[in-house]
């Protein structure tokens, strides 16, 4: 069956329509140095204003209200896992015993890495925050936050579909179950061993230098505590609602649902104790509506002229797809560029039977991607749906937490980028070791 050409699926938007996706990244970066306040008060109105842009452009200019509407829907999934389980896992109320010394903490980020592939890097994420902020409260800085983000929030879940949304969407389109960990275990233990072992080296440096009697005061305040756990079963109808798709809309009612009973079943103590609100999620949810609406000319665009990029060779795909899996949503990145690698093979996407023949011939090709994707997520706070719900709940809980630039030039580029030049070496390189 000849492959539909992209041109008749898609609309092609102006090139121009790519700047209030600029705009925004760089409210999102600037604003809080600039006009901090006005920003705080105003952040949902300037989302939603530069959204409007390419709203009015593809309903009025390219008569694509279909892609509205698929976007639409889009971002109702997005915001019932996200909201879902950062419900649910508000009513888990989890307390660590003893000194969180530099080895407790890297195993801690080890544990939450595995966690990851199993209930995923935004249920992770959600479950372990308010945990790991309390063990770490005495000594909390900007590095315990983003090395949060990175491993267990991104890096992590990079061995199952559960682990990451990229993930999963390879296998809606064919990419057998277990095919991920088959092939990237190698680069995920590479991975999240080499940044713990960073973050050692930075953590021990912080628990050095805080005084001796905090540290004793806080080891004795504290016993294991474990309350809300019927929340688990909340938590494992959200993951199976994952895998639910038809009838429309009864994944995200069975989500909705879950939170809903989450909420009116957890004891008021228990949210007390975690300093639940709502305020984390209403940020998350006015921002990422003016992301989903102003990235669709974005990846529309990327997505009918990928090729005349001249991206060939599996290093190509490695950094092209991450590159722009850290500004934009990581999911959709993931399968402009997979598409792309199947249109080079001559090969359709959308035909599942077709994958068992791509990943026979380009295996390699689709492990670039898929790591691309799941592992440059970390490189900004809107790389990975997790990454600012984490920040936002840090921030609600009064302790330290870069600001966009800070997360970006202190951490990321420092630290990423040479880190995943490492694994592109060792992995995609023409002397690859692996």
């Amino acid at each position: 069956m000849p492959l539909l050409p992209l041109a008749e699926t898609l609309p092609d938007p102006n090139p121009a329509m790519v700047l209030p996706f600029v705009a925004l990244l760089a409210c999102i970066a600037l604003a809080p140095f600039i006009i901090k306040h006005h920003w705080e008060r105003h952040y949902h109105k300037i989302s939603i204003g530069l959204g409007a842009i390419p709203l009015f452009y593809y309903l009025f200019g390219l008569h694509a209200a279909g892609s509205i509407l698929r976007v639409g829907l889009e971002y109702v999934s997005f915001l019932a896992l996200i909201g879902s389980l950062f419900v649910v896992a508000g009513g888990i109320h989890i307390v660590v015993k003893g000194e969180a010394k530099p080895w407790v903490n890297s195993v801690y980020l080890l544990a939450g890495a595995v966690c990851a592939n199993i209930i995923g890097t935004t249920g992770a994420s959600m479950l372990l925050i308010r945990p790991w902020v309390r063990m770490n409260r005495y000594r909390f800085t900007g590095f315990h936050t983003v090395f949060f983000i990175f491993i267990i929030s991104n890096v992590g879940g990079c061995l199952t579909p559960v682990g990451d949304p990229p993930l999963f969407l390879g296998y809606l389109k064919g990419v057998p179950f277990w095919w991920v960990m088959a092939h990237c275990w190698q680069a995920w233990v590479v991975a999240v061993i080499g940044m713990v072992a960073i973050f050692y080296c930075f953590d021990r440096t912080n628990y050095l230098r805080a005084p001796r009697n905090v540290r004793e005061a806080e080891t004795h305040a504290r016993s294991w505590k474990f309350s809300g756990l019927h929340n688990l079963a909340f938590l494992a109808l959200i993951l199976a609602a994952v895998f639910i798709k038809n009838p429309p809309g009864l994944r995200e009612a069975l989500m909705i649902g879950a939170a809903a009973g989450s909420w009116y079943t957890t004891r008021k103590e228990d949210h007390e104790a975690n300093g639940f609100t709502f305020t984390p999620i209403k940020e998350v949810a006015w921002l990422f509506a003016g992301i989903f609406l102003t990235m669709l000319p974005v990846l529309d665009y990327l997505q009918l002229h990928a090729g005349a990029l001249g991206i060939r060779t599996e290093m190509q795909f490695y950094w092209c797809t991450g590159a722009l899996s850290g500004v934009l949503d990581n999911a959709p990145t993931y399968l402009t560029f997979l598409a792309s690698a199947f249109g080079i093979a001559g090969l359709n996407i959308n035909l599942p039977h077709q994958m068992a023949s791509f990943i026979m011939n380009r295996s390699h090709y689709l492990e670039a991607i898929s790591l691309g994707a799941v592992f440059f997520g970390a490189m900004t706070y809107i790389g990975n749906g997790p990454n600012l719900m984490v920040k936002s709940i840090t921030e609600s809980a009064g302790v330290k937490t870069p600001d966009f630039a800070r997360y970006v030039f202190l951490y990321s580029v420092p630290v990423l980028i040479p880190f995943f030049a490492i694994i592109s070496w060792l992995f995609f390189s023409k002397h690859h070791l692996f």
